[in-house]
């Protein structure tokens, strides 16, 4: 599935309305048993996401009413990261602020050579807000998020690369969706089921859940993909002589 955020004239900030559309895009994608995974992209060649609408946000002043908005944008993008599927994100170009969050909670971010990820928040005096932070300490360690952080920094494609936050960077003048197709081409020859069971241990070990708990889901997922008709087909296939263990043609 691809989603995009459609609103390039103002570099495609996040309003309560397209939270709201993105959750449920996200929800649809997780009722469709085909689908491999979702692909997040902003329109236009500048801007992934450039974080809030200041526009839409400027009307919660109130302790109330901004408890209120975090809870609900922090649910959404926690459907991005709940999603029972692997969710990409194609980073056309910057994300800032919430758009940063909304990257960074996504399972996979692919970069355009010129695009870079920013946490801005502290230009507007105010910190994380919906899960981002929590996301960017996990996954780039102390120093480097509180460096983010504390600088509002806007962090390059190279250096992301570099510290675990972009995941691949598209060479400087390629298209970026068919580097990202072809980047991920291994993972779309994969069945729909089985992808929703690497997902499974990937949500296992981003709940923080201990290690008892994630190898007795890793058992699981194991179980359920050993008695499968298509693991059976494979290894048939594989002792016909005629397969590589991929078990594609």
């Amino acid at each position: 599935m691809w989603l995009t955020i459609n609103r390039p004239a103002r570099h495609n900030p996040l309003s309560r309305g397209v939270l709201a559309e993105l959750r449920t895009a996200m929800e649809r994608a997780a009722a469709e048993p085909e689908l491999l995974g979702v692909l997040l992209r902003g329109a236009g060649g500048e801007y992934f996401a450039a974080g809030g609408d200041l526009h839409d946000l400027r009307s919660i002043r109130s302790a109330a009413e901004t408890e209120a908005m975090v809870i609900e944008a922090r649910a959404i993008l926690d459907a991005v990261r709940e999603c029972p599927l692997p969710v990409i994100a194609l980073l056309n170009g910057d994300a800032m602020g919430g758009g940063a969050e909304l990257a960074v909670a996504c399972d996979m971010r692919i970069m355009a050579a010129h695009a870079r990820v920013g946490y801005m928040h502290g230009r507007l005096h105010v910190s994380t807000g919906w899960g981002g932070g929590t996301d960017l300490f996990d996954l780039v360690g102390r120093s480097r998020a509180l460096r983010m952080l504390a600088r509002a920094e806007m962090v390059t494609a190279v250096d992301a690369l570099a510290w675990g936050l972009a995941d691949v960077v598209a060479p400087a003048g390629e298209d970026l969706e068919a580097f990202a197709l072809s980047f991920l081409q291994p993972m779309l020859q994969q069945s729909p089921r089985l992808l929703r069971s690497f997902k499974a241990q990937a949500l296992a070990a981003r709940r923080g859940l201990g290690r008892d708990a994630r190898r007795e889901a890793e058992m699981r997922e194991f179980i359920q993909a050993w008695t499968h008709d298509d693991h059976w087909a494979a290894v048939e296939r594989i002792l016909a002589g005629g397969r590589s263990e991929s078990g594609r043609e």
